[in-house]
């Protein structure tokens, strides 16, 4: 199949009949360690092969530039030019699994018809055999790679001694490397400019045997030429102070590498003098990768790629921009000296020719090795004098649309090579999925907040004689948003107060929270007794359908009479506080939580408020956390409630927020109400 496109390398996977798994079972043309990431892939990976057997037809990928786009995760561990083309084997009723060539750099942007139609008779060929031997029950799995063997054309027609003789006169080095990078020959000039014995290099790989090519940069090359397919070179120091040039020349069986000398170093090398190499290696990309999934809101994100984006490409300022409502906006910078600079992106239309606006709406990277650079293509731009010297402008393209641009500034004028191009757009493909990520959450963040402010009481409107505080605190995982709940209802002369928590720390738990509320106070307004207000919450819940639980405590305020009566369905006893500073915990009758029985009965239990006593509701958040007892946490809280009682009703809510919540994450949402009755004085 190979051979008939003119492709040089491919792999077969296999789809595992037990789970949505795609496993490789041969390699051709290159090493296995080449493809080592994406050996066994789910079938939901974001790679070629992957979309392939979902969508069950071709994928076609064109060069660099589009699988930087289009699959960032593998053009940032392959950033090299190659074409790809992915096919599912597939019959009428199963997918057995897929197959994908690749093309060197020099192939066209598109398949000829001709290929096309090789390529799926080949893909229909494999799938007949790989159906048949389904069908007779033998056993499918990995086989023996197919990587190609030395070709002896040349020695064969000069006699091998001839060759090797041949070799050796040449007053330059020359190496010949397999496809796994392993030194199969080497001549005397080359072993003398690598400073080690021929027998010491033979087998083995040059950056492991030769310790002043022990980079990672190095080894780059060696794996640029094979799967571009195109001659590649680089620059080395070999010390204390001899430059040497080192040529590949990539063919179907491995590698021929020259070895030089080189007098006089000029600026523009690959690497040059004490330069950094900024080579995204695949722990690397596992690096960045994981930083991107723990970003949970844009200005996580924000911090992320300034930690760990920036150093790893050399950039020393960024700026993350989205578009809203034909305008760019700025979602988040790092590294600015003068935040004025930025600010000139926020607000600037899309329509506006400037580089920004331009990587946005295109979705094509744009690359700024200096000042002129820039100036000479964007000569009213108004970001240049941002005291920066090159620039990176990626588009964020997730699901397909533009989510955003990442600017990437650099300090000093900056080569952006190939590789170097396409391994930042493909990690502008990461920082977009993890942009939608997180612009997705901070929406939803803004929803759910906005949803609790409407459905919490902005005020409280004790009736006379009753004075009241309250406070209620998020969780400080997940949404930040729960069903913890308070209000007072006023039913002249007396009131009504209520405090509950429903199940949940979302948006469900939310609404259900205010549908709750707003039942109460439609029972309280019709002069339902606390009993009785609780059995219809209780059948409510239960109407609803929902599947969420509720705890409850509501209770009627007499001012007048100084007294109360409370009903309470499975929430955690109220503490009093008697003029004199005693506390105790009110020890109320009580029912099963809201929404379980639609039969359940709720009795009420009276209780004398004396002037001057102080009643604290709240929720379970308050006293429980884990591995402390509750017991021993309702005995702190009374014993602070007994201390700050006397103060202003507000300085005591804040103080029993604080040592509930002290030193601890939140897991759960806090809500307090306090009711002090007045000295009718």
């Amino acid at each position: 199949m190979m051979e008939d496109v003119g492709a040089h390398s491919g792999a077969v996977y296999l789809l595992r009949p037990d789970v949505p798994v795609l496993e490789m079972a041969v390699m051709a043309g290159l090493p296995r360690a080449f493809a080592a990431p994406w050996e066994r892939v789910g079938v939901s990976a974001p790679i070629p092969v992957a979309q392939a057997v979902r969508q069950r037809r071709p994928v076609w990928v064109g060069g660099g530039e589009e699988m930087a786009r289009r699959f960032p995760r593998v053009a940032v561990v392959l950033p090299y030019p190659f074409a790809l083309a992915a096919l599912p084997l597939a019959t009428d009723d199963a997918v057995l699994g897929s197959v994908f060539v690749t093309w060197p750099a020099g192939h066209g942007p598109e398949l000829t018809e001709r290929e096309r139609t090789l390529l799926t008779a080949g893909g229909e060929r494999l799938t007949r055999l790989l159906a048949r031997a389904s069908a007779e029950h033998r056993p499918l799995g990995a086989e023996r790679d197919l990587v190609a063997t030395p070709d002896a054309a040349v020695a064969d027609e000069l006699g091998p001694l001839e060759a090797a003789r041949m070799v050796a006169r040449l007053p330059y080095g020359l190496v010949s490397l397999d496809l796994h990078g392993r030194i199969g020959h080497v001549n005397a000039a080359a072993a003398e400019l690598l400073g080690r014995p021929a027998t010491e290099l033979l087998g083995t790989l040059p950056w492991v045997s030769v310790p002043w090519l022990n980079d990672p940069l190095y080894e780059d090359r060696y794996r640029a030429a094979l799967i571009s397919r195109m001659p590649t070179s680089f620059v080395a120091l070999r010390p204390p102070g001899h430059w040497l040039s080192f040529r590949l020349y990539p063919g179907s069986t491995g590698l021929s590498v020259r070895i030089t000398r080189v007098r006089v170093l000029t600026e523009r090398t690959d690497v040059p003098a004490g330069a950094p190499h900024r080579l995204v290696t695949i722990s690397r990309l596992l690096s960045l990768t994981g930083a991107l999934t723990e970003a949970v809101a844009v200005d996580d994100l924000v911090q992320l790629v300034a930690d760990e984006v920036g150093p790893a490409v050399g950039s020393r300022a960024l700026v993350l921009l989205a578009a809203e409502e034909g305008r760019m906006r700025v979602l988040g910078h790092r590294g600015f000296p003068d935040e004025r600079v930025v600010h000139r992106f926020d607000g600037m239309p899309l329509t506006e020719r400037t580089p920004g606006a331009q990587a946005l709406t295109s979705g094509v990277p744009a690359f700024f090795e200096s000042v002129e650079h820039m100036e000479r293509l964007y000569p009213v731009r108004r970001e240049t004098r941002d005291g920066f010297a090159a620039w990176a402008y990626l588009p964020l393209v997730a699901s397909g649309r533009p989510v955003g641009t990442c600017v990437l500034a650099y300090a000093e004028p900056h080569s952006f090579p190939a590789e170097e191009r396409a391994v930042l757009t493909s990690l502008g493909g990461l920082i977009a999925q993890a942009l939608e990520r997180t612009m997705l959450y901070d929406a939803k963040h803004r929803l759910a907040h906005g949803l609790q402010e409407a459905l919490l009481p902005h005020s409280l409107c004790p009736p006379p004689g009753i004075e009241a505080a309250a406070r209620y605190l998020p969780a400080t995982r997940g949404m930040e948003i729960g069903g913890d709940f308070y209000d007072l209802v006023p039913t002249r002369p007396q009131a009504s107060a209520v405090i509950g928590d429903v199940q949940g720390h979302n948006v469900t738990a939310a609404a259900l929270m205010g549908q709750i509320r707003t039942g109460v106070r439609a029972y309280s307004a019709v002069g339902q007794a606390p009993g009785e207000v609780m059995g219809s919450i209780n059948r409510l819940l239960i109407d609803l359908g929902t599947e969420l639980f509720a705890s409850c405590l509501y209770l009627r305020l007499d001012p007048a009479h100084g007294r109360a009566v409370m009903a309470r369905a499975g929430h955690p006893p109220p503490l009093l506080r008697r003029p004199d500073g005693r506390v105790r915990v009110l020890d109320l009758a009580g029912g099963p939580l809201l929404g379980i029985d639609s039969e359940a009965v709720y009795p009420t239990t009276e209780v004398t408020l004396a002037p001057g006593s102080v009643l604290a509701l709240y929720t379970d958040g308050l006293v429980e956390s884990p591995g402390v007892d509750i017991e021993d946490a309702l005995v702190d809280l009374g014993a602070l409630f007994s201390e700050a009682g006397d103060g202003p009703l507000e300085d005591v809510a804040d103080a029993l927020v604080r040592h509930g919540t002290a030193g601890r994450e939140r897991v759960d949402d806090v809500a307090v109400l306090l009711l002090r009755a007045r000295d009718g004085r």
